[in-house]
C-alpha cells in the first residue's frame, strides 16, 4: 500500500474510532418525578435514586439530577460526570448512614450539590472519599458539610474548585501521588483539633493551594490551617487563613515551599507561620493579630508587612523590604462564618506596590501586598474611607490646663486632630463646639474663668489628608467646682460604652474604662435573659480597653430564639437580634464596685 493511502485509511479509522467513542457516551437523568424507567435517558423517564442510575452508567456517561432530598450513599466504580441542578437545592443527604457518602473507585466529576455526610463528630466519617491512588477527581460548585473530613483523598488527583466546606472536623486530607489543586473554597472548622487542609504529597509534583478562605472559628485548636508534613512542592498564594494554633505548618524539609500574597491573622498559641523547610519563599504577606508571625531554622522573610503581633519572628533582623505598619484593611473585623469583613487595602495603605518588585498585580503594576496582590490577585478601586475614632482618651489637669491624650492613629493618611468641648453630656460635635486642632495625640486647653460650678466635656475626631472626618472617640467630662478656689477635677470612673458600630453585622467592638483595677466579668445575654457568652472573666489593671465580639451562628441564633433546640446545618441565614451587655467589676475586698447594661443590635 502506497504511504499516502496508508495515512488516509489510518485517519478515517482515527475520525470513526473517535465518533463511535463519542457516541457511546450517554446522558442520564434522576428526578424525584421521573417514572424510574431504566436506562433514564430523559427526564420522564428518570431514575428516582441517583445511585440506580449509576448503577447502568459506563465510562464517559454524564448524569444530570434534579432538585430534591436524595437520602443515600453513592459508590462509583465507572468514569462518569455527576452535575446536579444548584449547589442549595440538590441535596445528598448522608446523615446517619455510611463513613462515605460519595466514594470513588474511579475517577469522575461532581458539581452543583449540597453533600451532607454521616455526621460531623463522627471523625472516621468522610463526605466525598476517592480509595484508588490513579484516580483524578474534580469536584466543584459544591457545599460539603456533617462529617470528620470534607474530603479525602489518600492518593490521586484532586482538582477542588469554588467549595463551600463547614461543619466538619477536618477540610481536606490530601495524600496524593499527583498534582493537587485547591482554589477559590472556603473552609471552616470549628471543633477541637481540627485542620483546614492536611497535605502530604510525593516528593517532585508541586501542589497548589491558592485563592482559598481558611478560617477556624472555634474557641480552641491545636492544630493548623494548613499542614504539609511529607517532601514535595507546594505553592501556597492569595489565601486567607485564620484563627489557628499555626495558620501554617510545614513540618520537614521539603522541595520548595512558596508563601506568597496571603493573610494571615489571629493564630491563637503559635506562630502563624511555622516552617522546617530550608528555604522557603515568604513573601507579599500581611501577617496580623497573631500571638507570633513566622518561626523557621532558615526563613527568610522579605517584603511582608507584620501589624499587632506579640512578636514578628524568631529572628531579630527584619528583611530589607519588611515592614510593620497598619495595613488599612476596608473593613477590618475579625474574619468570621458571615464572612462580612473586606481586606481589600485603602487607598492610602502601606501595602499598595510594596511587595516584591519582580512580582506583578494582574495590572501589570508592583505586586501589593496581601490576598488581592500578586498574579493571582484581583483589580479593584482603592476606596478612600474616614479615620477611626481616636481611642483611649484621658485628661488631666496640669499647669493650670487640661491636657488630653489619645492614642496615635496609625492609617498612614493622617492629617490632624479637632477638639471639641461643650457644657453638656452627648453634644453634637459641629463646628459652633470646636476649640482647637492639633497634629500630635494631644492637647492643652486653657479653661474659661467660671464663678460658678460647671461641667465641661471633650471629644476629639480625626481627619485624613482628604479632609474625611472620623466618627468621635470617648467623652471625657472635668468638673469644676466655680469660684477658682479649687482645680478642676477629672471625672474618672468606670465606664461601659456604647459599641461601635451599632447596628452591626457581624462583629462589634465594646470599649470600656476602669478607675481601678479589679475582677472583671462582662457577659453577653439574648433578649430572655439567657447567657450566650463570657467575653471577659479575670483580673484587669485600671484604664481604658477594647474587646471585640463577633458571635457565631450558634450564638446569633440564641438571641433571636433563645436555647431550646440544638444548632444544626440546616441553619444559614438569620434576622437580626438583640445582645444585652453586662458588665460586673468586683473591687478590693471583694465587694462589687461597678455594674452596667446595655443593648446592642445586629442586623441581618
Amino acid at each position: 500500500m502506497k504511504p499516502k493511502y496508508f495515512f488516509i485509511l489510518l485517519f478515517s479509522f482515527y475520525i470513526l474510532n473517535s465518533t463511535l467513542s463519542i457516541t457511546s457516551a450517554t446522558v442520564r437523568f434522576v428526578s424525584k418525578t421521573g417514572s424510574n424507567t431504566a436506562p433514564y435517558i430523559n427526564w420522564q423517564s428518570a431514575s428516582n435514586s441517583i445511585q440506580q442510575c449509576i448503577n447502568v452508567c459506563s465510562n464517559g456517561d454524564t448524569i444530570y439530577v434534579a432538585n430534591g432530598v436524595y437520602k443515600e450513599n453513592l459508590v462509583l466504580n465507572t468514569e462518569i460526570s455527576l452535575i446536579g441542578s444548584s449547589m442549595d437545592s440538590t441535596v445528598i443527604d448522608g446523615t446517619g448512614l455510611a463513613d462515605f457518602t460519595v466514594l470513588y473507585y474511579a475517577s469522575g466529576s461532581i458539581e452543583n450539590f449540597n453533600i451532607y455526610g454521616r455526621g460531623e463528630d463522627i471523625l472516621t466519617s468522610r463526605v466525598i472519599y476517592s480509595y484508588a491512588l490513579t484516580n483524578e477527581i474534580e469536584i466543584k460548585y459544591c457545599r460539603i458539610s456533617n462529617a470528620g473530613a470534607g474530603i479525602g483523598m489518600p492518593g490521586g488527583d484532586l482538582t477542588a474548585k469554588n467549595l463551600f466546606i463547614k461543619y466538619v472536623a477536618n477540610g481536606i486530607n490530601l495524600f496524593g501521588e499527583k498534582e493537587n489543586n485547591i482554589s477559590n473554597c472556603v473552609i471552616e472548622v470549628a471543633m477541637n483539633n481540627s485542620k483546614g487542609i492536611s497535605a502530604g504529597f510525593a516528593p517532585g509534583v508541586t501542589n497548589y493551594i491558592n485563592n482559598n478562605i481558611i478560617l477556624f472559628t472555634g474557641e480552641d485548636n491545636s492544630e493548623a490551617g494548613i499542614s504539609v508534613d511529607k517532601p514535595r512542592k507546594i505553592s501556597m498564594q492569595n489565601n486567607l487563613i485564620a484563627g489557628f494554633y499555626e495558620n501554617i505548618n510545614i513540618q520537614i524539609r521539603i522541595d520548595s515551599a512558596i508563601i506568597q500574597n496571603n493573610i494571615l491573622l489571629n493564630s491563637n498559641s503559635d506562630y502563624s507561620i511555622w516552617s522546617m523547610n530550608d528555604d522557603p519563599i515568604i513573601e507579599g504577606n500581611i501577617i496580623k493579630d497573631n500571638d507570633k508571625g513566622i518561626y523557621g531554622w532558615q526563613v527568610k522573610s522579605n517584603y511582608n508587612l507584620f501589624w499587632h503581633n506579640n512578636l514578628d519572628y524568631n529572628n531579630s533582623n527584619y528583611g530589607d523590604s519588611d515592614m510593620v505598619a497598619d495595613p488599612m484593611f476596608v473593613k477590618d473585623t475579625s474574619a468570621n462564618s458571615e464572612l462580612d469583613f473586606d481586606y481589600h487595602l485603602q487607598k492610602y495603605s502601606p501595602a499598595i506596590d510594596r511587595g516584591n518588585p519582580d512580582t506583578k498585580d494582574v495590572d501589570g503594576s508592583r505586586s501589593d501586598m496581601g490576598m488581592f496582590g500578586g498574579p493571582l490577585g484581583e483589580i479593584y478601586t482603592y476606596q478612600d474611607l474616614a479615620p477611626k475614632p481616636p481611642s483611649n482618651i484621658t485628661a488631666v489637669y496640669e499647669n493650670k490646663a487640661v491636657v488630653l491624650k489619645w492614642n496615635k492613629n496609625t492609617e498612614t493618611d493622617l492629617s490632624h486632630y479637632r477638639i471639641y468641648r461643650d457644657t453638656v453630656t452627648n453634644f453634637i460635635y459641629d463646628i459652633s463646639k470646636k476649640i482647637g486642632e492639633t497634629t500630635e495625640n494631644s492637647y492643652q486647653d486653657q479653661l474659661p474663668a467660671t464663678n460658678r460650678g460647671v461641667n465641661y466635656y471633650y471629644k476629639v475626631t480625626a481627619y485624613d489628608k482628604e479632609m474625611h472626618q472620623s466618627a468621635a472617640g470617648e467623652e471625657i467630662k472635668i468638673i469644676v467646682t466655680g469660684l477658682g478656689e479649687i482645680p478642676p477635677k477629672v471625672a474618672e470612673d468606670y465606664k461601659l460604652m456604647n459599641n461601635y458600630p451599632n447596628p452591626f453585622n457581624p462583629s462589634t467592638k465594646i470599649p470600656y474604662r476602669l478607675k481601678e483595677g479589679g475582677y472583671v466579668k462582662m457577659m453577653v445575654y439574648n433578649i430572655l435573659g439567657e447567657k450566650v457568652k463570657v467575653l471577659v472573666n479575670g483580673y484587669q489593671s485600671k484604664g481604658y480597653y477594647e474587646i471585640d465580639f463577633n458571635p457565631t451562628e450558634v450564638e446569633r441564633k440564641q438571641a433571636e430564639e433563645g436555647f431550646p433546640g440544638m444548632e444544626t446545618w440546616q441553619h444559614s441565614n438569620y434576622v437580626s437580634g438583640i445582645y444585652l451587655l453586662r458588665i460586673e467589676v468586683i473591687g478590693d475586698g471583694n465587694i462589687p464596685v461597678y455594674s452596667e447594661t446595655k443593648k446592642m443590635l445586629m442586623i441581618k
